[in-house]
């Protein structure tokens, strides 16, 4: 742990960078995971919406706390790397394919719907019968949360071996989750891009994963002993921040990609 704590203070610059990216992709896709687990509760009487709600928040952060503990163990097994790589390259295609129907679907008129159907998944119909609509949703999502937590502790792994880094970044993003998601929601709603982008990410951290098979077969090339070097760490954290500041920076001076005006309907 001590050497970990030195590398960071070795190299300062990358290790916030590294742990601001952190923080960035936490939010943001924990802002989309709350909009997917609001249509979840949709159904239940109003006034217990907010309690299903309130659970969703607690098991998320305990997933989160579980799976922070899983990082260690996924930094040590070098073959869950590539297949986390392949999971969030999963995740990015999964999400462009999506955004591909729904731009198909607007050109022919049609309306896509983004509701989860609860109906047809097999917690949700195993539970519901004995537990009720409530507790049966609780249940649903609960297990989102545990899906929405590996998929950021994946993305973490991708950015560095520090586990030190690993836990504060994260860390630092579920508190984010709490208070200052609102802010994140209205910044999304102003710049819809972002959540592209935050899916390009998921995608470069995929590929920084999946090229781990080579830092195993291949260890003494000279492109594998840069792949785990702090200057990959800095490249890709610079090459990630890249990827949400310039288009921020092009859609405030020039409006493209194009702001949502507030009121707008997209």
């Amino acid at each position: 742990m001590n050497e970990l704590i030195q590398q960071i203070i070795n190299n300062p610059i990358p290790s916030l960078l590294i742990v601001g990216n952190l923080i960035i992709i936490e939010s943001l896709l924990s802002v989309d995971n709350a909009a997917v687990l609001a249509t979840m509760v949709m159904d239940l009487p109003k006034e217990r919406r907010n309690k299903a709600l309130k659970y969703g928040i607690i098991g998320a952060y305990f997933f989160r706390g579980i799976c922070l503990l899983f990082a260690s163990f996924l930094i040590k097994v070098w073959w869950l790397k590539p297949i986390g790589g392949l999971y969030l390259l999963y995740l990015t295609f999964d999400y462009f394919k999506g955004r591909a129907a729904k731009a198909k679907a607007a050109e022919a008129g049609e309306s896509e719907e983004e509701a989860v159907d609860k109906n047809s998944n097999w917690l949700y119909k195993a539970t519901i019968g004995w537990m009720g609509q409530f507790w049966a949703t609780v249940a649903l999502v609960e297990l989102m949360d545990l899906a929405f937590s590996i998929d950021n502790v994946f993305a973490a792994v991708a950015f560095s071996d520090n586990i030190v880094l690993i836990w504060t970044g994260v860390f630092i993003g579920i508190l984010a989750m709490r208070f200052v998601a609102q802010g994140f929601v209205t910044l999304m709603e102003k710049f819809p891009f972002l959540e592209t982008a935050a899916f390009l990410v998921i995608g470069v951290l995929g590929i920084k994963l999946m090229l781990s098979l080579y830092e195993h077969f291949y260890p003494e090339t000279a492109t594998s002993k840069f792949l785990e070097s702090h200057e990959a760490d800095w490249a890709t954290s610079i090459l990630t921040v890249s990827i949400f500041l310039v288009p921020l920076i092009t859609s405030w001076l020039f409006n493209y990609p194009k702001r949502q005006k507030l009121g707008e309907v997209k």
